[in-house]
């Protein structure tokens, strides 16, 4: 079968950093579904792998995590989909990923996809709707429902794949007044679009500019990019007995710093609980089901903001040097074979 990968861990203008191989089709076992991959999207974990994983000696690894498709075939231990079910997905890090023609993938983590939605539109939601899901209810543990809440949710990075889904999230399924952060008139634009009720600029001073607007301190800070360069605001703008949540790399973090106000340090991390195979592992194909059921109401909308066809390496390379550019909103999505 096609499939996109590299023998070497390389910068993306290499022609060799993602190229086109052939590779045998998987068989599913257990709980496996083997998906026809109809459409793809690259997320910065598919580049941090890219840059630091190489593959074994003498083999290819495939990247991928996003996808949406049809399911091929089923495992023995299958009960939640059968051949022919449209589906989306996030899929595993410690599995060979979803650049190829045919994927293999747990059922507990695959959601029916939107019946709304074409395979390129769905193929941009569901790493980051797990991400923020996963941030706002079990990290921050923000209860569901429009009932008034008092509180702010600050999220640094608001234009960004998981900003744009948590500002949704947020601002559609909660109380809570969402105040993002962006830098550029057009991602400022596209936070007040997707629900943001207020706009900050990252690049001048956090505090300043939430004073501006009548929110000194924070109760619910989402960090997801620039962590180690907003760290000291965080902790100056973080309210008595806030929460910090953040799914980024800093080089380090000195979590002392939030003692003197009780506040709490939270990470998320959506491949956890298909990693350790967690009991509750099965929570993400209940949300991204729920989600689902949330875009063909009209509630959430994708958050794709490029397409590119087909799926081949020059298309996945373009892609990764859009996510690596950090000027990217929304999702890019590499559809078709």
């Amino acid at each position: 079968m096609k499939a996109v990968g590299y023998r070497k861990s390389l910068p993306i203008d290499d022609a060799e950093a993602l190229a086109d191989v052939t590779i045998e089709a998987p068989e599913p076992k257990d709980h496996d579904l083997r998906v026809a991959v109809k459409a793809v999207s690259v997320n910065p974990v598919d580049t941090k792998v890219r840059r630091r994983a190489a593959p074994p000696a003498g083999g290819v690894k495939v990247l991928g995590y996003d996808a949406a498709g049809i399911v091929d075939a089923v495992g023995p231990q299958v009960t939640l989909f059968k051949p022919g079910d449209e589906v989306y997905y996030a899929g595993s890090i410690v599995r060979p990923g979803t650049n190829a023609e045919f994927h293999l993938v747990d059922e507990r983590i695959v959601g029916h996809k939107p019946k709304s939605l074409n395979f390129t539109q769905a193929a941009a939601m569901p790493l980051t709707t797990i991400t923020a899901w996963e941030l706002l209810f079990d990290r921050l543990e923000v209860r569901p429902g429009k009932a008034p809440d008092p509180r702010a949710l600050l999220v640094i990075g608001g234009a960004g794949g998981v900003g744009s889904m948590l500002i949704q999230l947020a601002s559609r399924l909660t109380g809570l007044t969402v105040i993002a952060t962006a830098s550029r008139p057009e991602t400022r634009e596209w936070c007040l679009k997707l629900g943001a009720h207020h706009v900050v600029d990252h690049s001048k001073s956090l505090a300043d500019e939430l004073k501006a607007i009548g929110h000194p301190q924070i109760a619910l800070i989402a960090g997801l990019t620039g962590t180690e360069q907003h760290y000291p605001a965080i902790v100056e703008i973080i309210a008595p007995q806030g929460k910090f949540a953040l799914i980024d790399d800093p080089a380090s973090l000195d979590a002392t710093k939030l003692k003197g106000k009780s506040a709490s340090l939270h990470w998320e991390a959506m491949f956890t609980r298909s990693t350790f195979g967690t009991p509750d592992m099965v929570a993400q194909h209940k949300l991204l089901d729920e989600v689902a059921a949330l875009v063909d109401a009209g509630v959430i909308v994708t958050t794709l903001a490029q397409e590119l066809t087909p799926i081949n390496g020059a298309n996945l390379r373009k892609a990764h040097a859009l996510v690596e550019s950090g000027r990217s909103r929304g999702k890019v999505v590499v559809t078709g074979w």
